[in-house]
């Protein structure tokens, strides 16, 4: 079954993270005047909101985005208790012991990717795998080559509250995608969700 109109204009922002109404057109295959009537229905409901950027000669274009009630519409997994859980065993038996929990998660989570990527050669095969797996887990994840240079991009985090009380879960997935990946390319972070970004980044290059 087809998903309403708006739903598929906020699904499209948070993927792309910005869009212009003539790009939503194009997405929806409706006018222009159409994608206008569901932004103005969208942004007066507040979940989204213009922007104005420069394109170089000419008038600024408007650019659409989500205002965090629209990003609340992608809501985080169980985020509450996650958050008091950490914070229960934080206080009860200490850093280390939520570092080993971390090390744990990353451990199983590096094995059952590993699984997933045994069949790959090359660099874009992983990152096709990893991706679909990842979106499996709710991350939105997709992968784009510009360049001589890949990235991978998680266009949600659905353990976005866990992440931000400890950090610790964001710098063992870093690790796990270096590792996958391989030692002959260099992996870094260059967006980050819970530093204020639309989405995370993972440049990859050699």
């Amino acid at each position: 079954m087809k998903k309403p109109a708006a739903d598929r204009i906020l699904m499209f922002l948070k993927m792309r993270g910005e869009a212009t109404s003539l790009l939503i057109a194009k997405e929806l295959s409706i006018t222009k005047e159409g994608a206008r009537k569901h932004l103005l229905n969208l942004a007066e409901a507040g979940l989204i909101e213009p922007t104005m950027k420069s394109e170089g000669v000419g008038r600024p274009s408007t650019y659409y985005i989500l205002t965090d009630k629209g990003l609340a519409q992608f809501p985080d997994t169980h985020a509450e208790v996650t958050v008091q859980l950490l914070k229960s065993v934080k206080n009860i038996l200490g850093e280390n012991a939520l570092d080993l929990l971390i090390s744990d998660r990353e451990k199983n989570t590096y094995e059952r990717y590993e699984k997933e990527l045994s069949t790959t050669k090359t660099l874009e095969q992983k990152l096709e795998a990893l991706a679909e797996a990842r979106s499996k887990e709710g991350y939105m994840a997709e992968w784009k080559k510009e360049g001589k240079e890949y990235f991978l991009i998680e266009n949600h985090c659905p353990i976005c509250a866990a992440a931000t009380e400890c950090q610790g879960f964001c710098r063992a997935e870093l690790s796990n995608f270096q590792s996958l990946i391989g030692k002959e390319y260099h992996v870094e972070r260059v967006d980050h969700i819970i530093s204020g970004g639309q989405r995370c980044v993972y440049k990859i290059s050699q």
